[in-house]
């Protein structure tokens, strides 16, 4: 636990203190009591009461002092609190591979759900760009604090052919530069990271790699999410194509640019990936006053104490 005001904590010195005087003061009653002979006369003048309600008084209100001097200290402790501007570019790919139905419904819808119920779980005022790539990659939306209009654009991606997932980062990375600057920090770029939902197995455009090196210069992390099984495949013209995803090259894409690849084959698997991807771009640790906290202990032990007074000072059958 850390304080704002430490040398507060001096105070500290005088629980000990008054614990020690109030175990004087019960020696002396007990050696007083010795000294009484007459120990009928005694218990009608002063009958035994049990002990143990004075000692709960007095221990209540320690703590009670105990959790006040702890509050005068000013304690603080480590929050997490949204970055406003954190900016996360969801990147769907839409090629011909994704309607394969090995992630029930199928690939491309599985990820437009999980896609839609991770953006609706970041803070409300992230930033969100959507991005979508088959044979070319476009800005389907630049980044906004507007989900409904992320979700509408989710719903309307359709498929399209062939695979440019080096395009796909390379779009992304153009969609971070329209964030919006900080009035304060106008140098400072935005924190952000670059979602990929893809099966992989890039087949036009730039490489994956050359993507992925162009996000680690920009410092935008790339996280991979591949979906599909071995056992996937779809129906051209009456054929019947495997289309396996290509886990190998969305693992490299996610090792270059510094950010991690997972594989889901089911949209509830993808659930704990967003948690981790979100607390990675969407958080950071500051200090927070928690001296209401102890306030709050230091009166319901204040309380507890004057209750325990009330019942000592009462007489009991």
């Amino acid at each position: 636990m850390e304080f704002l005001s430490p040398a507060r904590l001096w105070l500290l010195i005088l629980i000990p203190l008054i614990l020690a005087g109030y175990l004087f003061l019960q020696h002396r009653r007990s050696q007083y009591a010795l000294r009484f002979t007459n120990i009928a006369l005694l218990d009608r003048v002063a009958p035994r009461r049990p002990q143990w309600r004075r000692h709960l008084a007095v221990g209540l209100a320690l703590l009670a002092a105990l959790s006040c001097i702890l509050a005068f200290a000013q304690p603080k402790t480590k929050v997490k609190v949204p970055r406003e501007r954190a900016t996360i570019v969801v990147a769907i790919d839409v090629s011909l591979s994704m309607m394969a139905t090995d992630i029930d419904p199928n690939r491309l819808q599985a990820a437009k759900e999980s896609a839609k119920e991770f953006i609706h779980n970041l803070p409300p005022k992230f930033n969100v760009a959507l991005v979508n790539f088959a044979g070319t990659a476009s800005i389907i939306v630049p980044p906004t604090t507007d989900r409904s209009t992320i979700d509408r654009s989710i719903d309307g991606l359709e498929l399209a052919e062939s695979t440019a997932t080096g395009e796909g980062i390379f779009t992304s990375l153009q969609a971070l530069t329209q964030v919006p600057p900080d009035p304060a920090h106008p140098n400072d770029p935005a924190p952000a990271r670059i979602v990929m939902l893809s099966d992989g197995k890039r087949t036009v455009g730039r490489t994956a790699q050359e993507g992925a090196q162009a996000a680690k210069a920009k410092n935008t992390p790339v996280y991979t999410i591949c979906f599909g099984t071995d056992s996937g495949f779809i129906e051209m013209d009456g054929i019947r194509q495997r289309v396996p995803p290509d886990r190998a090259e969305l693992r490299s894409i996610a090792e270059i640019s510094g950010g991690q690849a997972y594989t889901a084959e089911s949209a509830g698997e993808l659930k704990d990936v967003y948690k981790n991807i979100g607390s990675s771009v969407g958080y950071d640790e500051v200090d927070k006053e928690v001296t209401a906290r102890y306030a709050g202990i230091a009166m319901l032990f204040t309380l507890a104490a004057a209750g325990a007074c009330i019942a000592l000072a009462s007489r009991f059958p």
